[in-house]
């Protein structure tokens, strides 16, 4: 028994038929009885090889069901592939596509991420960049050196929970909450947190490496009481922000735009506010006093 290929001079590229030398289609190999096709050919009903698979195709325009013990649809397509058989190729694709699970995008719960938590070393940074967590709940875990870079954590609670030099750049934090999160050294370039509350939070670092929230959207953000000292809000926007009673010693506030932001109790000692906007700023009962030197380039 052997395959026969069409010659050049078939132009349709889909002719394959299995035939032997006298004409007849001989037992099945696999020892499962032959199916009489309309055309009346014998068909195995069970193909063994993507080879047989190809060939019943062509002879008979059946796709049955693969059951050798190397056979797969990926592989009876990429023969199929080989031998230009159009009409297969398409047929497979489809049947491969809805063959697959379709995707789950529902975000990540809490006792899932905590299996992976338990797995990994406290140092160890966890890659969770770009992953779902909307609307879970994180509150008071160790989420020390975790890359959630552009990572969705909108409407979270992370309230006590330690972010200590995690990586949040570009992450969605928009209505979460952090209140008495420990941020220290936190890096938060370019996020969005619009809406979220972060009272009572802690970036300060005694090491001395400064939380990174340049280029942020911390509009409407409720940052009550915060330790802040040398924190870099360069270039963020703090449009109808609570800074109430914040420590931004040492901060970097230059060409941030806190219009309308409560600035009312902050010890501002040494702060840089450059080129900032504070149209509508509220300034009283500051601790220190605040110098021209500082908001005048």
């Amino acid at each position: 028994m052997g395959l026969w290929l069409p010659s050049p001079l078939w132009s349709s590229g889909e002719s394959i038929e299995r035939c032997s030398g006298e004409g007849r289609i001989p037992e099945c190999l696999c020892g499962i009885p032959l199916r009489k096709t309309a055309r009346g050919h014998g068909l195995c009903q069970h193909p063994s090889t993507w080879h047989d698979a190809v060939a019943d195709w062509a002879r008979e325009e059946l796709l049955l069901e693969f059951t050798g013990p190397h056979l797969s649809r990926a592989g009876v397509l990429e023969e199929a592939k080989f031998f230009g058989i159009d009409s297969l190729i398409e047929q497979l694709e489809l049947l491969i596509k809805n063959s697959l699970p379709a995707e789950d995008h529902s975000p990540i719960s809490r006792k899932e991420f905590v299996r992976f938590l338990l797995a990994t070393p406290t140092k160890s940074e966890l890659r969770c960049q770009g992953l779902n967590f909307r609307g879970t709940d994180l509150s008071r875990l160790d989420l020390r050196y975790i890359n959630f870079k552009m990572a969705n954590l909108s409407n979270c609670n992370l309230s006590h929970a330690n972010l200590c030099s995690s990586n949040l750049e570009r992450a969605d934090l928009s209505g979460a909450i952090l209140d008495g999160a420990n941020l220290q050294g936190v890096k938060m370039l370019c996020c969005n947190a619009e809406g979220a509350s972060l009272k009572g939070c802690n970036f300060e670092d005694p090491a001395g490496l400064k939380a990174n929230l340049e280029g942020a959207n911390l509009k409407g953000v409720d940052m009550e009481g915060s330790q802040m000292t040398g924190i870099n809000l360069r270039v963020a926007t703090l449009k109808n922000a609570k800074l109430k009673n914040c420590n931004l010693r040492g901060a970097t506030l230059a060409g941030t735009d806190l219009e309308n932001c409560d600035l009312s109790g902050c010890d501002l000692q040494e702060a840089n506010l450059r080129g900032s906007n504070v149209k509508g700023a509220i300034f009283e009962e500051m601790l220190t006093p605040l110098h021209m030197s500082q908001s005048v380039r």
